[in-house]
């Protein structure tokens, strides 16, 4: 008979073993990538493409939430992306104008089931601008199942307004609505360049019902700013972009701001937020 106090340990090693537990994590990746600004200079998009896919390739997310990818960059990412999907539209008409909010997942991984893109506004299911927002601000939301484990995910990957101080509120509320409706005990995640500070209102609003990976990782890693302004040597940078767990049923492994700078060069002017998580 085994020893009483062995007994927590044998029952532990046996939970960790079950398919599902540890053996299938899922990785998850946000990162505003810069539009396509030719007075960018030396940062212009052509120059730094290629780093930048072959980062996305190398690090190689489940999920892959970006910000202002222009038509023509998600077009090219799709092509350049091998094995990725990616579903989203453009803000501007709904199609292909303007910045999208787009979401790359692995097909070998992920089956899609259904993604909507809805607008940041009182009017969200037309093009439109909210509040005191300087432009159209969108969420691309997509649900899929893990071929690996059935379990379903549901993701939602946004970018709030640089400007409009009421707008970002309102936008974590609205966004909070939509997934305390939707989410239920199916695990969701928050995605995206958020424009605010972690002290900041919509920050502090959307941490009464979510949790933030950065701060409940096992092991966290990696520069503590995300917004690197194309400067490898700056100043430190504030932290703007975020990934979001809707309840406890998730763990997070790990989780990190990714260093995109070289020595001369940033592949954006922002850090990408990644994590690791496994579902219970």
């Amino acid at each position: 008979m085994m020893p009483l106090i062995l007994q927590p340990v044998f029952w532990l090693i046996l939970v960790l073993l079950q398919p599902g537990v540890q053996s299938h994590p899922l990785d998850v990746m946000t990162w505003n990538i810069r539009y396509d600004n030719p007075d960018d200079g030396p940062n212009a998009w052509p120059l730094r493409r290629d780093a930048l896919a072959q980062f996305i390739l190398e690090k190689h997310p489940d999920i892959l939430g970006i910000q202002e990818g222009l038509d023509h960059q998600v077009r090219w990412l799709d092509s350049v992306l091998s094995g990725y999907a990616r579903v989203g539209h453009g803000r501007d008409d709904g199609d292909r104008k303007g910045e999208y909010c787009a979401i790359f997942y692995r097909t070998d991984r992920l089956r899609l089931i259904e993604t909507t893109t809805r607008w940041l506004s009182s009017t969200p299911d037309q093009p439109s601008t909210g509040w005191d927002a300087a432009l159209p601000r969108i969420v691309t939301t997509g649900r899929w199942e893990d071929r690996q484990t059935g379990r379903v995910w549901m993701v939602y990957n946004t970018h709030f307004d640089h400007r409009g101080a009421t707008a970002r509120s309102e936008s974590a509320r609205l966004l909070d609505t939509w997934m305390a409706s939707s989410c239920g005990e199916m695990p969701c995640i928050l995605m995206g360049d958020l424009n605010a500070s972690p002290e900041a209102e919509p920050i502090t609003w959307l941490k009464q019902s979510k949790r933030d990976v950065l701060d409940e990782a096992d092991r966290v890693t990696g520069p503590s700013g995300t917004f690197s302004s194309f400067d490898p040597e700056g100043k430190p940078a504030p932290r703007i972009d975020y990934i979001f767990l809707n309840n406890g049923m998730v763990r997070v492994m790990e989780a990190a701001i990714l260093e995109t700078c070289r020595a001369d060069r940033c592949l954006s002017d922002h850090r990408p937020v990644w994590c690791r998580l496994t579902a219970g």
